[in-house]
């Protein structure tokens, strides 16, 4: 799938995430969210994806678990902050997923290196099996959703989302309203690149 099927598809997603931060509100559940980038593999190892995540649930709780602050204190004590392991992260999500609901969505899992993807995979499934009630929100093109699948125990539902021409439209209208240089462009050219786009990613 090339960029613009990808933006589509983070398009499906940020509406996801927004309803369940509307759904968070005033409740006690917690939502965590990560958008990985094929331009930033390298600085996304699964600690530091996982990291990312489990600041986002600290954030919204009312009181940090003692065993959590006592960790980052120890962490900061150490010679050039060597920075937290993988295995303490899983097990404070563990302890912080337990105490209420937890949505962890992954946007373009499929963006990541395979392997640490292997290795965040593998780290939610110790936090599925420990939390019960948490919840793991993927999007990723189709060629991940077997080890998807294996990695996560196969307690897994898929939903294939395929771009229908007017939704195709309807989001490069929205784009193109936001083009920052309007005079660019003229209603000729706007009108060939609503029609040719949407032709050419109708069978992602």
């Amino acid at each position: 799938m090339g960029k613009g099927g990808q933006a589509l598809t983070s398009c499906h997603s940020s509406l996801v995430i927004d309803w369940l931060c509307d759904q968070a509100r005033g409740r006690k559940m917690a939502v965590a969210c990560f958008y990985f980038d094929f331009a930033a593999q390298k600085e996304q190892s699964s600690a530091s994806m996982l990291g990312a995540l489990l600041k986002q649930v600290v954030s919204g709780l009312e009181e940090i678990p003692e065993e959590i602050a006592h960790a980052y204190r120890d962490d900061k004590k150490v010679i050039d902050g060597r920075g937290l392991q993988l295995t303490d992260i899983v097990k404070m999500l563990q302890t912080t997923a337990s105490e209420k609901p937890t949505f962890i969505c992954l946007d373009a899992l499929d963006e990541c290196v395979a392997e640490s993807r292997i290795k965040l995979l593998d780290s939610l499934n110790q936090i599925l099996q420990t939390s019960p009630g948490t919840r793991v929100f993927v999007t990723a093109r189709s060629h991940i959703q077997a080890e998807v699948g294996n990695r996560l125990s196969e307690r897994v539902t898929t939903l294939r989302i395929i771009p229908q021409r007017d939704d195709i439209i309807s989001y490069l209208g929205s784009r193109l309203d936001q083009d920052t240089t309007p005079d660019a462009m003229d209603s000729s050219l706007r009108a060939d690149i609503l029609k040719r786009i949407p032709e050419d990613v109708s069978e992602m």
